[in-house]
């Protein structure tokens, strides 16, 4: 058998490259301009390398019944990471990706297929345009994902962004997000005031060294207007691997401190992270 070979192509945005791993047989690493992207094991989906996707994980374990299927939506895509998870621990799920690089999907789907009967619907769009374009009250989960580059686009980060999440989640549904920020935090504590404003409750997820400024790093927000189950989630990411740190409530509020709510008109991208930060070495 002859041993997986490195991909490269160029994409609508940029120069993909899909890795091997030398140990695991049919797992690979998607990078995109060096940054990296996904991470898939085709033969164990439920086998999560990155850390805060680990995190993103551990909120849809914790958003219903073990195993119960969900309505869900990702904005970005890259090799399809956590819809394959979600497909694998939760049978039945029906999932849409909104990804806006065409040809990275084309390339994800070529070598990285899906299984049959996975339920996940890939859309090539931008993912604010389809999130506008959605049916309302149409999802239990909204998962985004989205960076040109290494950065969060601008369009993403507005309270005008916020209103269209709600608006496409249920009652009782659950937004997350992985951003990515250091202290002060200016970029971050604008984007809680934005979700504030749309959810009553909210949670922060991120090492504790990257909530304590001591370094650049990316932190999951978890959104919705049910009353989140908090517990749960500490003992999930207390109990990883990389063990993560959950703020909500009064140390939330307290973060969020001052900021405002950012309209479209002042929306700016997430900061350029620092050389190295999110590198594969």
């Amino acid at each position: 058998m002859n041993e997986p070979i490195p991909v490269l192509r160029a994409t609508d945005f940029g120069t993909a490259r899909l890795m091997p791993d030398v140990d695991r047989a049919r797992a690979w690493l998607l990078t995109v301009d060096g940054a990296p992207q996904s991470y898939v094991d085709l033969d164990a989906p439920e086998h999560l390398e990155f850390e805060y996707v680990r995190r993103l994980a551990h909120v849809v374990d914790a958003v219903a019944d073990p195993g119960a299927p969900l309505d869900a939506v990702h904005l970005g895509g890259g090799a399809l990471t956590l819809p394959r998870y979600l497909a694998a621990t939760r049978p039945g799920s029906r999932q849409h990706v909104a990804e806006a690089d065409r040809e990275l999907s084309a390339l994800v789907g070529e070598h990285l297929p899906l299984p049959e009967g996975a339920g996940i619907t890939v859309h090539g769009a931008d993912a604010r345009t389809w999130l506008e374009r959605a049916p309302a009250d149409s999802a239990d989960l909204v998962i985004a994902d989205v960076f040109g580059g290494a950065r969060v686009p601008a369009h993403l980060t507005s309270v005008e962004y916020a209103h269209a999440a709600g608006r496409v989640l249920r009652a009782g549904g659950t937004y997350a997000a992985n951003l990515a920020d250091s202290a002060p935090f200016s970029f971050l504590r604008p984007q809680l005031a934005n979700f504030a404003t749309v959810f009553g409750e909210m949670a922060l997820i991120a090492e504790p060294a990257v909530l304590r400024g001591r370094r650049f790093g990316n932190v999951v927000l978890v959104a919705s207007r049910a009353p989140l189950d908090i517990a749960a989630l500490t003992r999930r990411c207390a109990a990883d691997a990389f063990p993560a740190r959950v703020e909500h409530g009064t140390a939330l509020a307290r973060l969020i401190g001052p900021a405002r709510p950012v309209p479209d008109s002042e929306a700016v991208a997430s900061p350029e992270p620092p050389d190295g930060a999110f590198g594969i070495g």
